[in-house]
């Protein structure tokens, strides 16, 4: 696995795009701060460009330090993360308007997967945190059920074996605000209304 994730690693710093696992389903990788990668994505996955992505990052702390969130989004996410919650911030100078659909907010993830925190720490930028998937059609619990059309665009692919399904939560806690409810949707709650 150690080389696998080094060639993933090395694609993403080249601006490649990489299916990877999460503790929800298969993500598709780009390097979140590269424009022409994550315009890739978009493509890759026939999405609207008016759909912001998100970021994954190796653990809460790099995730904190390459954006700027108030003080309530740092506890919240130094409460759910890692997890399956994506914790929407002010974005970082470095991340493309791309990336967060012109918004000067973005989703953060830290990923309970820890084959997708490594590639994140290996690749050392922050990741896109996407579904491996042409938009509108289901979510890939293996590799097997990969598209042809998402294979095709993909320069690596890691490959650890059926993932758990689902969705994260996304969360703004500076809003209170829960976009998507999935995992942990009633602790976030509670939390929220502290």
């Amino acid at each position: 696995m150690t080389d696998t994730l080094d060639h993933a690693a090395g694609v993403l710093r080249e601006g490649g795009l990489v299916v990877y696992p999460t503790e929800t389903v298969y993500g598709l990788g780009a390097d979140a701060t590269d424009a022409t990668a994550v315009e890739r994505v978009f493509d890759a996955k026939g999405r609207d460009r008016e759909k912001p992505l998100s970021a994954g990052f190796p653990d809460v702390e790099t995730a904190l330090d390459a954006t700027a969130p108030s003080d309530r989004a740092t506890a919240f996410a130094r409460e759910f993360l890692p997890g399956p919650v994506t914790v929407v911030v002010t974005r970082g100078p470095q991340f493309p308007d791309v990336l967060t659909a012109g918004s000067d907010r973005v989703g953060i993830r830290v990923p309970a997967d820890e084959t997708a925190r490594e590639l994140a720490a290996r690749a050392e930028c922050p990741v896109t945190a996407t579904s491996a998937n042409r938009s509108g059609t289901g979510s890939v619990r293996r590799v097997a059920t990969l598209s042809a059309s998402i294979r095709d665009r993909v320069d690596a692919v890691v490959d650890t074996g059926e993932t758990p399904g689902g969705e994260s939560t996304v969360v703004d806690p500076e809003r209170g605000v829960i976009h998507r409810a999935g995992p942990r949707a009633d602790a976030i709650r509670d939390w929220l209304d502290e």
